[in-house]
């Protein structure tokens, strides 16, 4: 006599009604969700790009901006320290990847090369007989930089993603300098394009009041200037240009943070430091007081107010004609932090919603087709038992879809294909049991005894089964990306619910039967 102890029976059916449960908000409109009572409330599945629209974009790091960036820094470094060493030079500048530089006095020779190498270690330096010192990288330690700017471009993307309140993107990185960034259900792409294709870079600096506004617009900057023009054009469509010293007075990585507001009625964008920003812009403010002080954003002027007073709390506000819009924009940009390089968007699709729900039309049709066959094959090759195979084949979409629903895991195209596979899967497991059955009842067994020897000599060959495949879907989801993954967790998590439902649930409900009917041959 086959005995369930009565806790398994409770276990197994409370998870049998969680799932159902909490699958039912994947299959009722939003609105019917929010009627339902208070504990029925439950997340609903995530859709992918391809099931509900939403926007494709693969962006590019400008890898040569941030060796270029870095070359700069680089001449900046060379001219200060060599100021400081006494050392005499000229022609200071980038030469192809390098920064070169002529020693007026080639004893200097042993002096520059220390305190070339003592600016950065892992550079190459190296000094001709002529006196023309070069500072470069190996293309290793190129790469290595390329690389960490490529995963800080990768965080930043996702940092302004996120405060977009965009739900389940995908930002992965692609290649070897490129960003593949799904955004399902946004309906405004270009926003976004917008957010992720401003570098974001905020400096503040000091205006060259030496520079008259005849030098400004000649484009000659007094030394240790530089002209930049305003972000905004003016009534006529022309920017003004401005001289500014070159040297940063607070840099934008010292904000802590950033909100849109209002100061007199109109949108601003208020900002704090951090305490080493706070320090700076405070000295900044005190000893500059009545003079103008400009705010730029990616080398173009926002804003370049009077220092009317020593703002010394290390916070403040920016003002540019901002709109509501703008305002929000600018705030999340410096909250979420400066790209070390432009992205360049270099493919852009675009799924409508009316395209989805065609794939979600087709999806379900083809899940309910496959589940009608496979019913139909059950119930005609095992009768009472294909009822109650059929019955576990319901449970098991749903644990799949609750499951996929609680981790958050979004269902895709190809997901949905992994969730008819794992209907053939789980049922496989019941023919398995079932045929078993037949032959331990064709070897003259009565029903208690064959159907308790079937579910235990099977037990080895469904596991096995499963585990196989459950391990081929580990690896898909470990080496693939996208559809790939999508397919790999919807099969997995349908094959690790068959083992509960094709197993466990079957086996009650036959043996539940068999004690109440007590048949004297199985209707198999």
């Amino acid at each position: 006599m086959i005995q369930i102890q009565r806790w398994k029976i409770v276990v197994v059916a409370l998870l049998c009604l969680w799932g159902v449960l909490y699958a039912i908000p994947s299959f009722v409109p939003q609105a019917t969700v929010d009627q339902l009572p208070r504990w029925l409330h439950a997340d609903r599945i995530s859709l992918g790009l391809d099931l509900q629209g939403g926007s494709h974009l693969l962006l590019e790091v400008d890898t040569r901006t941030v060796k270029i960036d870095r070359l700069q820094n680089l001449v900046d470094d060379v001219r200060v320290t060599f100021r400081n060493q006494r050392i005499n030079y000229t022609d200071l500048g980038i030469e192809g990847d390098a920064v070169s530089v002529r020693l007026r006095d080639p004893a200097d020779r042993e002096k520059a090369l220390t305190a070339l190498r003592g600016i950065d270690p892992n550079a190459v330096v190296t000094v001709s007989a002529e006196g023309v010192a070069r500072f470069t990288y190996t293309e290793k330690a190129w790469e290595e930089r390329f690389s960490s700017a490529i995963q800080q471009s990768l965080e930043i993307v996702r940092r302004r993603i996120d405060e977009t309140g965009t739900r389940e993107p995908t930002i992965v990185r692609h290649g070897r300098d490129r960003i593949l960034v799904q955004l399902p259900g946004v309906d405004d792409p270009e926003r976004i394009k917008r957010l992720l294709g401003t570098t974001a870079k905020m400096t503040f600096h000091l205006v060259d009041s030496r520079a008259t506004m005849a030098d400004v617009e000649a484009g000659r900057a007094p030394a240790g200037s530089v002209i930049v023009e305003y972000d905004k054009p003016d009534p006529s469509g022309r920017r003004e240009k401005i001289a500014i010293q070159r040297r940063i007075a607070v840099s934008g990585e010292n904000l802590t943070d950033s909100q849109p507001t209002f100061s007199n009625g109109e949108p601003v964008v208020s900002f704090r430091f951090d305490a080493i920003g706070a320090r700076k812009f405070g000295e900044i403010t005190t000893e500059n007081v009545n003079k103008p002080f400009a705010i730029l954003l990616d080398n173009r002027v926002i804003s370049a107010p009077n220092i009317r007073e020593p703002i010394l709390g290390g916070s403040g506000i920016i003002t540019g004609g901002f709109t509501v819009q703008s305002a929000n924009e600018l705030a999340l940009l410096l909250r979420a932090g400066a790209l070390p390089a432009p992205l360049k968007v270099l493919e852009e699709r675009t799924v409508g919603p009316d395209l989805g729900s065609d794939s979600i039309r087709a999806g379900s049709i083809a899940i309910m087709i496959g589940y009608a066959l496979i019913a139909l094959l059950m119930l005609v090759g095992y009768g009472l038992f294909g009822i109650f195979a059929n019955i576990t084949l319901i449970l098991n979409i749903a644990f799949t879809i609750a499951i996929m629903a609680a981790i958050g895991a979004t269902l895709t195209l190809p997901g949905l294909a992994g969730m008819v596979l794992g209907l053939a899967m789980a049922v496989d497991a019941n023919v398995l049991i079932y045929e078993r059955i037949r032959e331990e009842e064709r070897q003259g067994r009565s029903p208690f005894p064959a159907v308790d020897v079937s579910f235990q000599r099977a037990y080895v060959t469904i596991i096995d089964s499963n585990l196989t495949i459950l391990i081929a879907a580990l690896f898909l989801y470990a080496f693939g990306s996208g559809p790939v993954r999508g397919f790999a967790v919807t099969l997995g998590i349908g094959i690790a619910c068959s083992m509960l439902t094709a197993v466990t649930v079957t086996r009650m409900l036959i043996v539940g039967w068999l004690k109440w009917a007590k048949p004297k041959q199985l209707p198999i």
